[in-house]
């Protein structure tokens, strides 16, 4: 199925960083939360400054600057509010301005390479940062865009050489978030974490970023201590986001998996409402419905399920890995989701592109092929609890139970509460091996 290209994916287009606690020396600073009357106020000012650029673009049809100008600022908004619309008027305003001024005119280049990695476009916005890096190639920016594009891409060794050619700029903010993705890509949680952590106390200090971007640093190092199943943590840094910015979805939709991995379920399930409140996200959706199944209320799931299928329906854009997963466990013809992604891998050759296809095939039966398909997705080293609990199910399918104990184990280590099921699931087939 297709879907829109949900507001995380929008943020891989780069952000700066930003937080609420601060690490100076071994002490803690505190930054002032913001009153309801400043972010009103900051929304209103951007409101203007759009209306202001769009009046300008339609007086002027030679306006290329302004063009680039109203292009940053939907780019801008639509990570505030997760509206893809504003993605796609983002890349019109920035083509709009390329077509009128080619030559010194960097920022609408690297805006329209923003709006399609957002779309998951990533050929396209990989022959922009290439150009870009080309043509100024002492910007550590534009490589650092680059070396995103070709990890998303699943160009690994690039990326890597990449990021290796940032090394004396890589704790800055343009370079830190992106070397860090990569870093927990190639299974170095601990380098991501420093990087993270560095950056967000760079960004701070600095108090001139927007503050969906500040917030949106802490949703970073939440998700990543989340993932690594360290759960204060990741509570902390996605609090710490909420005082920054304040009803942000992401972050409300990052606190809800916080509590269910501690088996809190209703109070998960409220987090997800006041997300879905702000955007109706389809995975957000699945998500909620998984926490109903496994409070073992199926009426409430079939509910959340069939609303995720009715916004999802409603939406257009790129395959969203997450939902395609939730589709699978939920029974979907796993036949037409693995040729999807069997054609999704042959321009983007990225570990959980391969993960997709295995757990297709898996669900098809075709264990053999699943298991090929998850060295791929294995091929880094990352560790994800998901990844492994894949990997260790297709094993135990084969028949490879010291396999399956191994990978099982191993998801179980990293993160108890990775998912509101698959880890009672991963339990009880531990349990049957070990008897």
């Amino acid at each position: 199925m297709k879907i829109r290209t949900t507001a995380a994916a929008i943020l891989l287009a780069g952000a700066a960083a930003g937080g609420l606690f601060v690490l100076q020396g071994t002490r803690e600073v505190e930054a002032a939360p913001p009153s309801a009357e400043s972010l009103a106020a900051e929304g209103e000012i951007r409101e203007k400054d759009i209306a202001l650029f769009e009046m300008r673009a339609k007086q002027d049809p030679f306006g290329a600057l302004d063009r680039a100008r109203l292009a940053t600022l939907y780019l801008q908004r639509s990570r505030s509010t997760g509206d893809f619309q504003d993605v796609l008027r983002a890349e019109a305003a920035a083509r709009e301005s390329l077509a009128l001024r080619e030559g010194r005119n960097a920022a609408a280049r690297v805006t329209l390479a923003s709006s399609l990695l957002a779309q998951h476009r990533f050929r396209e916005a990989r022959d922009i940062a290439a150009k870009l890096v080309a043509e100024e190639p002492q910007r550590p920016s534009y490589r650092a865009l680059l070396g995103e594009v070709q990890m998303e891409l699943g160009e690994y060794e690039a990326s890597v050489a990449t990021f290796d050619s940032l090394a004396l700029t890589r704790k800055t903010l343009a370079v830190a978030p992106r070397a860090a993705r990569l870093a927990e890509i190639r299974g170095r949680t601990n380098e991501a974490r420093q990087l993270l952590a560095k950056a967000a106390h760079d960004a701070l200090a600095r108090g001139d970023l927007p503050r969906e971007q500040m917030a949106w640093f802490q949703m970073r190092r939440g998700d990543l201590e989340l993932r690594t199943g360290k759960l204060r943590q990741a509570e902390r840094a996605y609090r710490d986001g909420l005082a920054i910015n304040p009803e942000d979805h992401r972050i409300l939709a990052g606190l809800a998996r916080v509590e269910v991995a501690r088996g809190r379920h209703e109070r998960a399930l409220a987090l997800h409402e006041r997300s879905i409140a702000r955007v109706l996200d389809p995975v957000i959706l699945g998500e909620m419905s998984e926490i109903a199944l496994a409070m073992k209320n199926p009426v409430r799931a079939r509910e959340y399920a069939r609303v995720a299928a009715v916004a999802a329906s409603q939406e257009s854009g790129s395959m969203h890995r997450a939902w395609s997963l939730f589709q699978l466990d939920r029974g979907a013809d796993p036949a037409a989701i693995a040729a999807e992604a069997a054609a999704d891998l042959r321009t983007r050759r990225d570990v959980y592109g391969y993960d997709l296809l295995a757990w297709a095939l898996h669900r098809q039966g075709r264990h053999a092929e699943a298991r090929r398909a998850m060295a791929g997705a294995l091929r880094m080293g990352t560790r994800d609890a998901s990844l492994l609990f894949h990997a260790g199910m297709i094993e135990r399918a084969l028949g490879n139970d010291a396999a399956a104990a191994r990978h099982l184990e191993q998801a179980l280590e990293i993160h108890p509460g990775f998912h509101p099921r698959h880890p009672a699931t991963a339990r009880a087939v531990l349990d049957s091996i070990g008897g």
